[in-house]
C-alpha cells in the first residue's frame, strides 16, 4: 500500500505531525510521503490508496473552530475512490474541525474511515497512536 499525506500547516506543528505520521506509517511497511497542500507530490497522489489530510485548527478558543485555509483544502485534486483519513493540530480545543474536514475530503471523493485531534503538545504521541489506529481501521476495511 502506498499513501501521502496532505497538510495545511500555520506554525510547522501540522507539517511536524504530517511528517511524523508519515515516517510511522513507513515503518509499519506503508511507502508514505508528506508533502503542503501548495505543493502536492501529483505522482505520489495518484498512486495513493490512501490519503491523509490535515489541518491547523482556526477559530475561537471555544467556538467557531475549523479547518485553517479551508479554502486551499477545497481545492485540493479529486481523490475519487481513495480511502482517506484526517487530523487537525490544536492547542486547547479543536471543536468541529475533524467533522469539517471530513466533509471536504468526503467532496474531494475520499472515503473517509477516521480522524484523530493531535494536541501540539504531544505530536508524536498523538501521531503515533493515529496512525495506530488507522492501521486497525484499514485492516477491518479491507477484510
Amino acid at each position: 500500500m502506498k499513501a501521502v499525506v496532505v497538510y495545511e500547516s500555520l506554525t510547522g506543528n501540522t507539517k511536524l505531525a504530517g511528517q511524523l505520521i508519515a515516517q510511522e506509517l513507513s515503518s509499519a511497511g506503508i511507502a508514505a510521503v508528506a508533502c503542503p497542500i501548495t505543493e502536492i507530490d501529483m505522482q505520489a497522489l495518484s498512486e495513493a490508496e490512501l490519503v491523509i489530510v490535515g489541518s491547523w485548527t482556526d477559530g475561537l478558543v471555544f467556538a467557531g473552530q475549523r479547518p485553517g485555509r479551508a479554502g486551499r483544502l477545497q481545492k485540493m485534486p479529486r481523490i475519487d475512490g481513495k480511502k482517506a483519513a484526517v487530523y487537525c493540530t490544536y492547542a486547547i480545543n479543536m471543536g468541529k474541525t475533524l467533522d469539517k474536514l471530513s466533509t471536504i475530503v468526503s467532496r474531494r471523493g475520499g472515503e473517509v474511515i477516521g480522524g484523530y485531534a493531535i494536541h501540539r503538545k504531544d505530536l508524536k504521541g498523538d501521531a503515533t497512536e493515529f496512525v495506530d489506529r488507522l492501521l486497525g481501521a484499514l485492516d477491518t476495511t479491507d477484510a
